[in-house]
């Protein structure tokens, strides 16, 4: 179970924070995990993107709270969930842990809103669960060769050695301020979206003992999470796609999955990168709220 010392050091107004314990008779292969809860209303559960955590979507949940109850999802051994030693971290693992949420809670005529490998999850969640699920809003889905690698060259340095036999582990534990902060901003258009606590609690996330073996796993995941985009067909309940503009994603990328889904609907959002809960939240909150 999370310790007291794993907390966040960010507040995010109007919410408060609750766990899922494990499931009885797994012998000790799942662990707690940690969501936050705001608002009235249906329920909506908020799916955090790749090295991030529930108030990645800090800026979003108070301006949907008034029409929701949301759950902010901290995903299997990331933000504040428990790290459990040999976990698995791709895409069926990490589905698991949401579809915890959806079924220890007993939510029904949930919108899953999700982005990158958030938005991934919410898909295949739907196509698992659709008598739960009334709508999914994917955003920026993390379903395509490179991913986090195509923010720049110093991401492809970084994760190419994340990913490298031996010395792996080592470079996962080495996480520079500097370094991060780059990275992410890779994935803004708007770079000052990125801000300075948001920096410092992820790097103090990521020195939790265990985290750099999370860390890998979430990046040696995204062959699952490309190949989870064959479950997209199955999914029953309206889906809306969501992309920036300046998405690390490819037209080619984007149109792979509007086929995949003919039926859904399609926004891009002009000048937004790949987190686009950081840096234009209230495009976000103007399409959920206005079929709340």
């Amino acid at each position: 179970m999370p310790s007291q010392e794993s907390r966040p050091t960010i507040h995010v107004p109007g919410t408060t924070s609750h766990t899922i314990a494990p499931r009885a008779g797994l012998d000790g292969r799942e662990g707690t995990l940690r969501y936050l809860k705001a608002g009235s209303g249906a329920p909506l559960v908020l799916l955090h993107t790749v090295r991030t955590q529930a108030e990645h979507f800090r800026h979003l949940i108070p301006l949907i709270a008034d029409h929701y109850t949301v759950y902010a999802l901290d995903l299997p051994g990331m933000g504040h969930s428990e790290i459990v030693p040999g976990a698995s971290y791709d895409e069926p693992a990490m589905r698991t842990g949401v579809e915890r949420l959806l079924t220890e809670l007993d939510l029904h005529d949930v919108t899953l809103v999700g982005e990158s490998m958030g938005a991934v999850l919410a898909l295949t969640t739907a196509a698992d669960l659709p008598e739960r699920v009334r709508r999914v809003l994917a955003v920026n889905t993390y379903d395509f060769p490179g991913g986090i690698a195509r923010s720049g060259l110093l991401a492809r340095v970084v994760i190419s050695g994340v990913l490298a036999p031996g010395v792996g582990p080592v470079i996962a534990g080495v996480e520079p301020r500097p370094a991060l902060a780059r990275i992410l901003q890779g994935g803004l258009g708007d770079k000052s979206a990125l801000r300075a606590d948001y920096v410092d609690e992820l790097l103090r996330v990521g020195r939790r003992p265990g985290y750099t073996t999370v860390a890998r796993g979430v990046y040696q995941a995204l062959p699952s999470l490309i190949a989870a985009r064959s479950r997209y067909p199955e999914v029953k309940a309206p889906v809306h796609l969501v992309y920036g503009e300046k998405d690390w994603s490819r037209p080619s990328d984007r149109d792979a999955n509007k086929k995949l889904l003919p039926a859904a609907d399609f926004t891009q959002v002009r000048n937004a990168g790949h987190f686009i809960a950081l840096e234009r939240p209230d495009v976000l909150a103007d399409m959920l709220n206005a079929v709340a």
